[in-house]
């Protein structure tokens, strides 16, 4: 289970800077459903090829940092 909880608004910021790291992802790629954070993650670790920890660790450093442009 995801240990972050995301928002529209907030999925917005973190979407835009997965966008910004990896340049190779679409808008597409990155569709998120309300309360389904740990879909998120598994379609974030096939798509940068990362762990489930280190996508998390990404997603609550974003979180943490939401108005900052870096991942």
């Amino acid at each position: 289970m995801a240990s972050f909880t995301l928002t529209p608004e907030t999925w917005e910021r973190v979407k835009i800077k997965f966008l910004r790291k990896y340049r190779d992802l679409a808008q597409a790629d990155l569709s998120f459903t309300l309360g389904q954070e740990d879909q998120l993650v598994k379609q974030l670790m096939q798509l940068v090829k990362r762990d489930e920890a280190y996508i998390e660790f990404t997603i609550k450093k974003a979180l943490a940092d939401a108005d900052g442009n870096r991942l």
